[in-house]
């Protein structure tokens, strides 16, 4: 059993930058059964120039009549907004969660909301500053690792070690390599975080999801491994949870037909609720890995397997050839594994035809 798989619900921006809409997407998310509600903290004069363009996929959703600019401050929710929305999801028992992505907005996060853990987009793998920042202040962090490669993770990793080591120490990249290759910096990095795999397009095209890359990360890590997802439907992220992930991120909206940059390729609730429910059922279908007879198998093993029966006759003391033995149903005698122990041995007693045979008293049965 790999344990609880943490489930992210990502609503993002899907607040349109309406209160009221993101109250509702923490409703929900409730009803789909997730174990956090995810959201953006930003300002969009500390995240992007006023004249760079959208992504693809931004102008696909949203047209390319307006600058990233434009958009995102659109999409702003006040830190007041903020506030409010972190003491719903803690009256209503769910773990509010949401990235930074400025200074400023890590240590409202932090320092006045509370927040215990942290999430690093992909776009921010290569941020150097901003990774030792997260890491400086202690928490711990989920780290995704879309666009990038092994190399890119090792060293965005040798960042934060040196972060939680050492969080008022002089930094340079030399500093994180060692912290890095210290026992101490794998140890705390094993402690600390999880990575996501992830693929960064929205939507993210099937062929390109590469799940096996979980794989190689964790057995180049050694962290514990999740996946965000980006794909249509649900089906990518329930063969994650087979797969080993033990966090899945996923983005959900109200209606995919709303305007803005992430409804297109989200979830709405009903499918957010299948996905939770079918990822619930692989979790538990996982097991322990030791191969051995269930509970509910005990019953049928009788039923279903063979045992030893008289083919014949057999008179007390003859020798019991491989004529006089069958193999029947039911499975409650001697198992068919014992037949060449029986065939040449002399029959204890008389059987008849269709009898259970057993082995000579003083024989292991």
């Amino acid at each position: 059993m790999i344990g609880r798989v943490t489930i992210i619900g990502e609503a993002g921006v899907n607040h349109n930058g309406s209160l009221d809409l993101a109250f509702q997407l923490v409703e929900a998310g409730l009803e789909a059964g997730v174990d956090v509600i995810k959201f953006q903290t930003f300002k969009a004069e500390k995240l992007v120039t006023r004249t760079a363009e959208k992504a693809e996929y931004q102008k696909a959703a949203t047209g390319s009549g307006e600058s990233q600019f434009d958009m995102l401050k659109r999409l702003e929710l006040s830190y007041s907004d903020f506030t409010q929305l972190a003491d719903f999801c803690r009256t209503k028992g769910i773990e509010f969660l949401s990235t930074a992505f400025d200074t400023d907005s890590l240590d409202f996060l932090v320092h006045t909301l509370g927040q215990k853990r942290l999430k690093i987009p992909s776009g921010e793998i290569n941020n150097g500053p901003y990774l030792l920042s997260h890491a400086q202040i202690g928490c711990d962090i989920i780290l995704s690792t879309g666009m990038s490669t092994m190399d890119e993770i090792e060293t965005a990793l040798g960042v934060l070690a040196f972060g939680f080591l050492a969080p008022s120490a002089k930094a340079d990249p030399c500093a994180f390599r060692e912290a890095y290759a210290s026992r101490e910096g794998r140890g705390i990095l094993a402690r600390k975080v999880t990575l996501l795999h992830c693929t960064s397009q929205y939507p993210a095209p099937v062929g390109e999801v590469n799940l096996r890359a979980m794989d190689s990360m964790r057995d180049a890590f050694g962290l514990a491994i999740g996946y965000s997802d980006h794909t249509p439907g649900i089906t990518i992220p329930i063969a994650a949870v087979a797969r080993g992930a033990q966090m899945i991120e996923k983005h959900f909206t109200l209606d995919r037909s709303m305007d803005g940059p992430d409804h297109a390729a989200s979830l709405e609730p009903l499918e957010l609720k299948a996905m939770t429910e079918a990822i619930r059922q692989v979790e538990a279908a996982l097991g322990d890995g030791i191969k051995k007879p269930c509970p509910s198998e005990m019953s049928t093993m009788g039923v279903a397997r063979k045992s030893l029966f008289a083919a014949r006759d057999i008179a007390e003391g003859s020798v019991i050839g491989e004529e006089d033995v069958c193999v029947l149903r039911p499975g409650t005698g001697l198992s068919p594994m014992r037949y060449w122990d029986i065939v040449g041995t002399k029959a204890p007693r008389r059987f008849r035809t269709g009898d259970a045979l057993f082995l000579p008293e003083g024989k292991d049965q």
